[in-house]
């Protein structure tokens, strides 16, 4: 009827009474799939949890932690293929240059075993050892209250560098690892190194600071490498770990290696080797020998002696070696 109020449609037609009918049909969408959400997460098992299965740590054997050497997993594994270098492997060594030795050394694929840039109270004598390793860390109050607990139920003294001078055998080289650090972590200074120098220690090796540095000067049957002198006594560090895996520069040195020290360096490995190293090494030097001979002589062009020796001289060294070996 013309002139009549038009009703609403229903919502079917797209339409509401306000004109919003898409909007409401929207909401209607989003409220049946929110349902049918609650409906299927309802419908899922619910995850109960479950007791841990972990097993904590276990107690160490009594004494374990109080043992004159610190407990080390690696060495455990490793004890049973070392064995202690000889004290005529050592003579044996202490004749050979070090450079022959790391060449016999890199054949067996220890390529990390030499470390540098150390300074020498002795510089040009030649340290030959065992390894006495001990490992510092920076000083903190419950770190240093262990020690202190520790170092009392074995019976020493927490300070390592009084322990050594208690503990160290005839031939054992002190290998300190201390991070390079020097001020206020000077491992020794002459009193504590007089009792170390005593118990027949051959030398010592710090990677970090030496005290008294003018007392060493003197003592020629104790060379000692580090890495810097200064005048302030240990104070910043605390020795966590005795005769245990150390780091020395880029170099790992365990328990019982073989240390070899001259004015290049200082040289580590395994004790196993030794007799290995030592053929090796005395071969490489008796061809040396032959070549420097052959260059003092003048008698052949330096190109027919090295780096490798001409046809005629390579035939001389092959008599020659088979002499020594038939001695």
């Amino acid at each position: 009827m013309r002139g009549s109020v038009p009703m609403p449609t229903s919502a079917d037609d797209g339409k509401s009474v306000l004109g919003l009918g898409p909007l409401a049909n929207s909401m209607k969408h989003l409220l049946v799939l929110a349902t049918a959400g609650a409906l299927l997460l309802g419908s899922l098992p619910v995850t109960q949890a479950q007791p841990s299965t972990a097993q904590p740590p276990p107690k160490p054997p009594k004494g374990l932690r109080a043992a004159r050497d610190t407990y080390s997993p690696i060495m455990d594994v490793l004890g049973p293929t070392r064995r202690r270098v000889t004290d005529e492997q050592l003579r044996r060594l202490k004749r050979l240059p070090i450079e022959a030795v790391w060449g016999a050394l890199q054949s067996k694929d220890y390529k990390q075993c030499f470390v540098t840039d150390f300074k020498l109270t002795q510089p040009g004598v030649k340290l030959v050892g065992r390894a006495l390793t001990m490992r510092y860390l920076p000083v903190r109050p419950d770190v240093m209250d262990a020690v202190k607990t520790l170092a009392k139920e074995g019976d020493w003294d927490y300070q390592y560098n009084v322990r050594a001078g208690e503990d160290a055998r005839l031939g054992d080289v002190l290998v300190v690892e201390l991070a390079g650090a020097v001020e206020r972590a000077t491992f020794m200074g002459d009193v504590t190194g007089l009792g170390i120098r005593s118990r027949g220690a051959a030398g010592v090796v710090i990677d970090g600071g030496l005290r008294d540095l003018n007392e060493f000067l003197p003592m020629k049957d104790f060379p000692v490498y580090y890495r810097g002198a200064h005048a302030s006594a240990m104070a910043d560090q605390v020795g966590v770990a005795w005769n245990a895996p150390v780091r020395i520069g880029s170099v790992t040195v365990l328990p019982g290696d073989v240390v070899i020290g001259d004015s290049s360096g200082v040289l580590f490995f395994p004790p196993q080797l030794a007799d290995d190293v030592i053929k090796a090494a005395e071969a490489t030097v008796f061809a040396e020998d032959f070549k420097r001979e052959k260059m003092r002589s003048l008698r052949y062009r330096a190109r027919d002696i090295y780096p490798k020796l001409s046809p005629e001289l390579e035939k001389e060294f092959e008599e020659l070696k088979k002499k020594r070996q038939s001695r």
